[in-house]
C-alpha cells in the first residue's frame, strides 16, 4: 500500500498544492479588473479549498508513514506549478487564464496521482483524490465559462 513512489507522489502533490494556495493568494491581492468584486471573493474560496486539500494529503501522507514538505522551499523545489513573478499587475483576462492553467496542472498531477495509487490499492487515498479533482474540473468549467470559452478553454 505504502511504497516510495506513494509517498513521493503525495509529497509532490502537496508542494504543488502549497505553492499554488500562495499563488491563488497572490491573484486574490492584485486581481483588477470590473470583476474585482467576484473574483476577489472567489479566489478566497479557491485558495481556502485548495488549503484544506493540501492539509488532507498531507495528513494522509503522515498516515502512511510519509513526512509532507512544509517549506516554502520545499514547495518551490518540488511543485508541478511554478512560481511566477510577473503575475502581479497583468490584466484581468490573462490573470484567470494563468489562473485556469496551474489549476489543469493540478487536474493532471491528481489524475497521475489516483493512477499511481489505485494501483497500490489505496482506496481511502484514491477516494481522496477524486474528490479533489472533482473540485478541480469543475473549477476550471467554471473559470473557462467566465471567460467564456467552452469546458476546453476554446
Amino acid at each position: 500500500m505504502s511504497t516510495p513512489e506513494v509517498k513521493e507522489c503525495l509529497n509532490d502533490l502537496v508542494a504543488t498544492q502549497g505553492l499554488f494556495y500562495t499563488k491563488l493568494h497572490q491573484a486574490h491581492w492584485f486581481i483588477r479588473g470590473h470583476h474585482f468584486f467576484d473574483l476577489h471573493v472567489k479566489l478566497e474560496e479557491y485558495y481556502d479549498e485548495i488549503t484544506e486539500h493540501m492539509d488532507a494529503t498531507a495528513e494522509r501522507l503522515l498516515q502512511i508513514g510519509g513526512q509532507p514538505y512544509s517549506t516554502l522551499q520545499e514547495f518551490i523545489d518540488h511543485s508541478s506549478i511554478k512560481e511566477t513573478l510577473e503575475n502581479k499587475n497583468i490584466p484581468e483576462e490573462p490573470f484567470i487564464k494563468a489562473i485556469v492553467l496551474d489549476f489543469e496542472i493540478l487536474r493532471d498531477d491528481l489524475k497521475n496521482a489516483i493512477d499511481l495509487i489505485d494501483e497500490s490499492n489505496d482506496d481511502v487515498t484514491v477516494d481522496m483524490l477524486i474528490a479533489q479533482k472533482a473540485f478541480v474540473d469543475q473549477t476550471i468549467w467554471m473559470l473557462w465559462s467566465y471567460a467564456g470559452k467552452n469546458a476546453l478553454g476554446k
